[in-house]
Parts: C-alpha cells; structure tokens; sequence
C-alpha cells in the first residue's frame, strides 16, 4: 500500500486534500484530511524510495504538516516508514530530523499526534513515533535506534528485524500502544483513538449518543472471595457506554489498565489496577505507564475514572534498584497536577502508598467512593497487627486465634464508612448506582459542586 493509500484509509470517503509541494518525489507525502467530518493533518513515508530515509526536501514536507497544524490547531497522524537519516546528505539530514523533532515537541499537548508504524524504523525515524501521544503498530514493522546490519556490524549479534524491534517486542515496552493486523487496520484504530479527542487542547472533547451498560450490576465481576482474583476491565465494561473502550497499552505493565471510554457519551480516561496481573501491585512500570496516560489526558481535558483494587507498592531490592520512589512520584506529580475532573472508585483494597498515589481525595481527587466491601488502610489487617501487635500474639496460649481475633477488631477500622467517617470518602456506593453516581460526580466536579446526593 503506497503512502497515499494509507492516508485515504485513514481519511472520509473523498476527504483528501494534498498540502502544496507536499507530495514530493522523495518519499514521503501531506495532506488534510476529513475524519469523522474533523480536519485532520496527515503524512506519509514511502519505504519503497530510498528506504523512507529523511533528506532535507522530506524534512521540509514533515515540517510543513506539523506546522500546518499548530496553525489550524488541528490533529496530526503520520504513517512512518523510514531508515533514518540520508546517508548521502550528511549533517544536514541530521539537522532535517532536529527540525520535525523541534516542531513535533513544540505541539506536544497542544494538539494530538498519533504515529502509524507501517515499515521499517531505525534511527531518527523511531522518534518520529516516539515523540507523539498514541503510536500504533501494524503487524510486520519494525522500530530500532539501531537497524538489524548495524547491530551485526558493530557487535557480532545476528537478529531479525521483528526480534529487535517489531510489535511484539514493543507492545512489551510501552513503545507502541496499539498492535493492528495490517495497515487498513492501523488507520481504523487511529480514527477509533481520534474520535475520544478534541482538535486540540482546550476545545470541547467529542461526544457522543449516551448508550446504557451491558451489566446492570458490575459486582458480579468480583469473586465472593477478597482474595480471589479478577479482571477490572470487565468491571470498566460493565461501567462504560455499551461495554465498549480502547485499551492503551494493554500488554505493557499488565497490572495496570489504561482505557478510552465513554461515560453518558462523554470520552474519559480510566486508570485501573489489575487484581488479574500480580495481584493490581504497583510497580516501576505501571507508574509511567498510568502517569504517562494521565498526562495526556490531562492535556486533552479527559476527566479521569480511577477504579482502585491494590496492596500497594512492589516491595523488594529489584524493584527499589529500578527507581520505584522515582517514577512512583512521577504519578503522584501526574495525578496532583492534573486539572481535568477526577473520580475514584475503590473496589476492595487501597493500602499504603498505593492508596494514595491512586488518586486519593486528600492528593486532589474530586469525589471519591468505595463499595461496601472496601478496605483502606496502611497494611491488611493480619499483616498490620502482625507488626503492632506481635508481643501480645506471641504471649497468647492460642497465638492463631489471637492474631485471628486482633486482625478482625482492626479490620473493622479499615472499612469503608470508616474511611467516610475520616474524611477520606465521599460516601459508600452500592455497585449496581455505580455508573450513576461517577456520571453525577463528574458533572458535579465540573461544575465545581458537590454531588446531588451522598451516600450513606
């Protein structure tokens, strides 16, 4: 499929309109485009010419797309395909690069950009993914800083192109975001990720007709045991418009969930721990993966549902020798700094950190709610007493009956109408007027009120 090609998938029947000068024999090709009815601006690298490398007369149709678009304050989605750098034109195909990156950073949260891998990239052509909100991959492309040759020329490692650097090393990464079948896929789940945006930041984010859940009771999703595991994203379903989102990132940082859905019509980010992967612990990746997503919502004016099932964070040499108080800030600084309305929903458990880096009502979360069979607290129960109360179980007769007894009694303080007692929520919501009560506080918080009702 030719680079003009890919742009017509991604655009309305008809709604292509070629930029001057941009279709210019070295590889690569702009144009605006119509989406769902919405100006788009979009390139397109042709690996067939030269590899898709960038020279200076490539560079100068990048540029004039990015720039087309901070004019028009309009989206922007390239489909890349390029070796890199022009070998033959030296510093100045380097300096190409510095000039689409510049312009690609200047747009950053301004206007949405979203990367289509449809080839090969190496080098400078990886950032021009990288740099953007969403990349998507189609099955067969490849991103490396370093192709396949070069790996081999330099440290004797053979190894394919799909091995160094296709989709499913990068959906592992956090790289891509989105793994398709083909190229007409691609486009399909571009225009998916562009109709939950706005043109641009500050613009009234695209809504829709309201549909109503699949599930009328999205408790059901959970084990009749607490320490049974699940999958939150079927409780997202039973939330969402018509049990239907998009998932970032799926198979980077399994244990936390990043969704694109729909609340009434109205787009939101969902940010959820994953009881089914590592019991919903916290961990390196899952704070820049969340934090990362947070951001761009943010940017976009996404209001942000937090769904909260999780011990805390992973404790360990490994963990702590990767960064885990780093980028375990980077998501505290991600949700306390955000300006979009943000609800939180605890299902079972928020203990420690976990509880609060998870968008607590103290750290600036609008509204907050548990079910009724929440627990909140530093530690569970068992392991809280085990540290508090330990002369006193290992004097006992019985010690297991005592720490059995001690754990109940403290347990009853970690409950959720505890946790509204204190202060720390809002109120206790039963799961089948979930949905309604999130729809109620987000229009509250928008509206900078309290919610037409509270839970008792």
């Amino acid at each position: 499929m030719g680079p003009l090609k890919r742009i017509e998938a991604l655009a309305d029947r008809g709604g292509v309109e070629l930029l001057d000068g941009a279709e210019d024999g070295s590889s690569a090709v702009a144009a605006a485009v119509a989406v769902e009815g919405r100006r788009v601006i979009t390139f397109a690298q042709d690996g067939r010419v030269g590899g898709g490398s960038l020279g200076q007369r490539q560079a100068a149709t990048l540029c004039r797309a990015f720039e087309l678009a901070g004019e028009e304050r309009v989206p922007v989605v390239g489909f890349v395909e390029s070796a890199g750098a022009r070998m033959q034109e030296g510093v100045r195909s380097l300096d190409g690069y510095a000039e689409v990156f510049r312009r690609m950073i200047g747009l950053s949260g301004l206007v949405p950009q979203i990367a289509v891998a449809t080839g090969d990239s190496a080098g400078g052509g990886c950032y021009c993914s990288a740099l953007t909100d969403f990349t998507i991959m189609a099955r067969g492309a490849g991103m490396f800083l370093t192709g396949p040759r070069v790996v081999e020329e330099v440290t004797g490692e053979v190894v394919s192109a799909q091995d160094l650097g296709g989709p499913g090393v990068h959906r592992r990464t956090g790289v891509c975001q989105i793994v398709a079948d083909g190229i007409g896929e691609a486009a399909a789940r571009a225009r998916e990720v562009l109709g939950y945006l706005p043109p641009h930041r500050g613009a009234p984010v695209p809504s829709r007709r309201p549909r109503p859940p699949l599930v009328t009771d999205p408790s059901a999703c959970l084990p009749a045991d607490d320490s049974g595991v699940y999958d939150v994203r079927e409780v997202i379903a039973a939330l969402v418009d018509a049990g239907e989102s998009l998932e970032i990132a799926p198979h980077w940082a399994r244990n936390m969930v990043t969704t694109l859905a729909r609340l009434k019509g109205r787009p939101v980010g969902m940010v959820a721990n994953q009881p089914a992967h590592r019991g919903g612990v916290i961990d390196v990746a899952a704070s820049e993966k969340a934090a990362r997503f947070i951001r761009i919502c943010d940017s976009f004016g996404l209001p942000l549902v937090v769904v909260v099932d999780t011990p805390g964070f992973m404790p360990g040499t490994r963990q702590e020798s990767a960064g885990i108080i780093r980028h375990g800030a980077e998501l505290l600084r991600a949700f306390g700094a955000a300006s979009v309305p943000r609800v939180t929903l605890i299902l079972r458990r928020a203990f420690g950190g976990g509880y609060i880096t998870m968008n607590s009502k103290q750290l600036g979360a609008d509204f907050c709610f548990a079910w009724p069979r929440a627990t909140i607290g530093i530690l569970a129960a068992r392991q809280a007493v085990a540290i508090v109360q330990r002369e006193e179980i290992a004097a006992a007769p019985d010690p297991d009956r005592r720490h059995a007894e001690l754990a109940a009694a403290y347990a009853e303080g970690q409950s959720a109408r505890a946790a509204v007692r204190a202060g720390a929520l809002d109120g206790v919501v039963e799961a089948a007027k979930t949905r309604a009560r999130l729809c109620e506080a987000l229009t509250s918080a928008e509206r900078g009120a309290q919610p037409l009702s509270q839970a008792a």
